[in-house]
């Protein structure tokens, strides 16, 4: 009988959601127990955006995917050359008080 290490496991990654979904920005919002992440697609010249996804995790969560791409953008980047951003305008803002996102 195989034995199982106790971190791993199996994921499955059914064929609609390999493709993927295009997001050009994403509002983050957070309560004191969860965060909520709001991937939207704009289009040029269009007056308004579509939420194409809505993710909503823990804040240890939230952290651990801050990590994950910080560690993931230095990889890319030693490969690839450094990332510039273009567009130095505000972030978008955070946060919300106790209601719904």
């Amino acid at each position: 009988m195989e034995e199982k290490k106790e971190n791993q496991f199996n994921i499955e990654l059914p064929a609609d959601v390999s493709e993927g979904i295009y997001s050009n920005l994403v509002l983050i919002s957070h309560s004191t127990s969860e965060y909520i992440l709001d991937f939207i697609r704009i289009m040029p010249g269009k007056p308004k955006g579509t939420v194409k996804s809505r993710i909503i995790m823990t804040p240890e969560h939230a952290k651990r995917l801050m990590l994950t791409l910080q560690d993931n953008i230095a990889k890319y980047e030693q490969m690839n050359g450094k990332i510039n951003i273009h567009d130095k305008g505000p972030v978008a803002p955070m946060g919300f008080g106790g209601g719904e996102a």
